[in-house]
């Protein structure tokens, strides 16, 4: 009803009804991004894009289909494999798919193989999505088919080409892909004294102090303004501050309401029976994101998502505006206040880095203000007493551990990551800040962040306006190719999302019905499913069974139980579908799983973990299958694939265990080490080593390796994973280990790393290398033994 009155009025009824339209949907996009995280904003926008296009006939469902899911089909042993290394093996599959999607793309495949330095050009540039396809495609291609072939060959810009496509859309454009910015007044103005407001909070955001500034202005101070953190027996104070509140006009604000989930049933019933209300009346609540908050609470309120500035210029732009001059007064050490900014720096640092997401840290950690005050009094306690002592050394040994290991490093649960916040801590802190003959800059990629001298508040203040808005991954420590896989990663989550909003009564390619659909990929599925395999018989085969023939035994019991599973229940799906029995919920999850292209989450509890769509996966099951038989049939194999066991960890403790015995090493004193061989092929190795083993399949990411010379490397432009040659791990004396110009590199499971319960780190490797250990570290290097495609 807002929106009818705020659209331009006309004569012409036609005119009339196009301006309510655009104002009801402009006031829907608004109204809807002030409770959306900044990263579900394009995606709605796209979402409604594609509702627009619907509802004019002009989206196609089949293509649709492919831009959010690619080729979900499963390959087969006969596949082509990709003409250049410069595209992946994903993006060839989809290209082929997409061939046969509309004739606009005919011969797309053949241009890329025969024009391969024009493509490769496109391929090349920093953002292809704002040129033209080469071949004469651009005349040939609508600007959704844009979107399709840019998912195809460069994945990681398609986040970008979703901004162009909206913004060339004739009924939304530019404004659609910019969300409002929160503002407190427009929320005050939408709600009532009847609609409570929800702020959902994110790391390093409070808006409590906002609030409380309206209220000022409003005239709601005092009294007439009453807040309650909301804990263990707060309940009733705010119930009677509620009721009070509600009866006198005054504001009420409940903070942290997921720490008291049980309380807030009762507050819902409260405001179910509340109809005598006072105007002036505002309720407003904050809390963290949890599935458990009462959904008619929700249902009620206007949702309002706040999150800190984005970026690291805004980020100490915040953090110094809540510093003043009296503060730099507190220390009459000539390097406190040099020291603050530094430390405003290394806090904008760490909080940023979780942009990147598992390069960045293994676990996105809650830096927040408290972290940054304390260090600071930390600082000026430390220089007053070294002031007081005419102390000229600056205890730089105290200050590092207590703010990079107590401070900030209390929060940190995984030692990688700590590894990471104390080479940052030894980066910024130390006497080369105030060496005379060389300056000391933080980074100079594009742009020299320098360490101002000695001055007020507002030298430091013009100095963090003079930095550019938007920095690069360098500026971080991280190589310029985290952009990409930044962006890769936000393309995967638009898409996935997306999915989840489509209607499950979709065709899919070709006009097969959603069942068709499924009982296709079932059938093809039941068809690669091996039989399980009889324990008994390998058991006797193998006698007396060494510490890794019982790793074999413990793995095929695992192996058994996913192909078991994986049979039944596609069985049982197919006759689901031809109505013999009921679809149960389990069933149900299946079939949309095989209907999207995602691995089912009962066969994910079954099989190692990874992160890989459902047709790799199914590369990777049948590669399990042929280690496990021939493991069996001839013996242990000379190369192992460390990915096709369900838990690596194990094969390698027994390694170590057959090396004690066969060498009578205390097995609690014995470790192993690697090293990276020349062979890059498992053919290339004729014998398995007395002790030991060889290793392929490990995908080194955050570096690159340097094959001539055995050392890491940076990485090349848009190379974000190389795969390692075969790597040697041998036990050893953990006495007789001795390394050098060696950097201790995480293997994980796959490229989500490691969760804050630990799970996910298989051991560490030792990666050669020329250069200083920080640099790689702050580049987040690690391997892994799965990745995503």
């Amino acid at each position: 009803l807002k929106s009818l009155g705020d659209a331009k009025k006309d004569g012409i009824l036609d005119n009339r009804l196009r301006n309510m339209i655009e104002e009801s949907t402009r006031q829907v996009y608004d109204y809807a991004c002030t409770g959306l995280f900044e990263r579900h904003k394009l995606m709605f926008s796209l979402q409604m894009t594609m509702m627009i296009d619907e509802g004019d006939n002009d989206l196609n469902r089949d293509q649709l289909d492919f831009f959010l899911k690619g080729d979900t089909a499963i390959s087969d042993d006969n596949s082509s494999k990709k003409p250049h290394d410069w595209l992946s093996d994903s993006g060839w599959k989809d290209l082929n798919k997409l061939e046969t999607l509309d004739e606009a793309f005919e011969g797309i495949v053949k241009s890329v193989v025969e024009d391969a330095e024009l493509w490769n050009e496109w391929y090349e540039l920093e953002t292809p999505e704002t040129a033209p396809f080469p071949a004469g495609y651009d005349q040939r291609l609508s600007p959704f088919h844009n979107l399709l072939l840019t998912r195809c060959l460069r994945p990681d810009r398609v986040y970008n080409a979703v901004k162009l496509y909206i913004i060339a859309h004739p009924k939304l454009g530019e404004k659609y892909v910019q969300p409002p910015v929160l503002n407190f007044e427009r929320i005050y103005n939408q709600s009532t004294c009847m609609t409570p407001m929800v702020f959902i909070l994110s790391p390093g955001a409070d808006p409590a102090s906002d609030i409380q500034v309206l209220g000022e202005e409003k005239g709601f101070t005092g009294n007439l303004f009453k807040t309650v953190s909301l804990g263990q027996g707060q309940g009733p104070l705010a119930l009677q501050m509620l009721e009070t509140g509600a009866n006198r006009g005054h504001w009420v604000l409940l903070q942290n309401c997921h720490l008291l989930i049980s309380w807030l049933r009762e507050l819902e019933k409260t405001l179910e029976t509340m109809h005598k209300v006072n105007e002036n009346f505002r309720l407003w609540m904050t809390t963290d994101p949890t599935e458990r908050f009462p959904l008619g609470i929700l249902q009620r309120s206007l949702k309002v998502v706040t999150e800190p500035p984005d970026g690291l210029k805004l980020n100490m732009r915040s953090t110094f505006a809540k510093i003043d001059q009296s503060v730099l007064e507190e220390c009459d050490h000539p390097a406190y206040r040099p020291l603050i900014y530094v430390l405003t720096f290394f806090h904008g640092v760490v909080q940023e880095r979780r942009k990147y997401g598992k390069v960045g840290w293994n676990v996105a950690y809650d830096f927040n203000e408290s972290d940054f005050k304390v260090s600071r009094r930390l600082l000026c306690l430390y220089l007053n007493k070294a002031v007081e002592n005419n102390d000229e050394m600056i205890p730089w040994g105290s200050l590092k551990y207590l703010i990079g290991e107590s401070m900030y490093g209390g929060r940190v649960s995984c030692n990688m990551d700590r590894r990471v916040l104390t080479t940052y801590v030894g980066e910024y802190f130390g006497d080369f800040l105030f060496d005379d003959c060389q300056k000391f800059f933080f980074s100079q990629s594009g742009y020299d962040y320098d360490l101002p001298a000695y001055g007020d508040v507002e030298v430091y203040r013009e100095s963090i306006e003079r930095m550019p808005l938007n920095c690069g991954a360098s500026v971080f420590g991280l190589h310029p190719n985290a952009e990409i896989g930044y962006s890769t990663n936000a393309t995967r989550d638009l898409w996935k999302n997306l999915i989840d909003l489509q209607p499950r009564t979709a065709s899919s390619g070709g006009g097969m019905s959603r069942e068709d659909v499924i009982a296709n990929s079932a059938d093809r599925i039941a068809g690669a499913v091996p039989e399980p395999t009889d324990i008994l018989v390998v058991k006797k085969k193998l006698g007396i069974p060494s510490p890794t023939e019982i790793v074999l035994l413990q793995e095929l019991e695992r192996w058994n139980a996913l192909v078991i599973q994986m049979s039944a229940s596609l069985a049982d799906l197919k006759r689901a579908l031809k109505g013999e029995i009921g679809m149960s919920e389990s069933l149900d999850e299946l079939a949309t799983s095989l209907y999207n292209g995602y691995l089912p989450q009962m066969w994910r509890r079954l099989c190692p973990d990874t992160q890989k769509k459902l047709g790799s996966w199914m590369e990777h099951f049948k590669h399990r299958f042929e280690q496990y038989r021939g493991w069996v049939d001839t013996g242990e194999p000379k190369v192992i694939w460390l990915a096709g066991l369900h838990i690596p960890e194990s094969y390698l403790t027994a390694l170590v265990q057959a090396a004690c015995r066969l060498k009578n090493w205390p097995l609690d004193r014995s470790v192993t080490y690697s090293m990276v061989t020349k062979f890059t092929d498992p053919g290339q190795i004729e014998t398995r080593p007395e002790m030991g083993c060889f290793v392929s399949g490990l995908y080194l990411e955050g570096a690159a390796w340097n094959l001539e010379n055995a050392e890491l490397e940076p990485q090349k432009p848009k190379v974000l994973v190389q795969e390692l040659p075969i790597l040697r791990v041998v036990p050893i004396e953990a006495s007789k280990l001795k390394l050098q110009d060696t950097l201790r590199t995480p293997v994980y499971v796959t490229q989500a790393r490691k969760n804050a319960m630990g799970v996910g780190l298989v051991f560490e490797a030792d990666l050669h290398t020329t250069e200083h250990v920080s640099s790689w570290v702050l580049q987040g290097v690690s391997l892994s033994l799965n990745i995503d495609s």
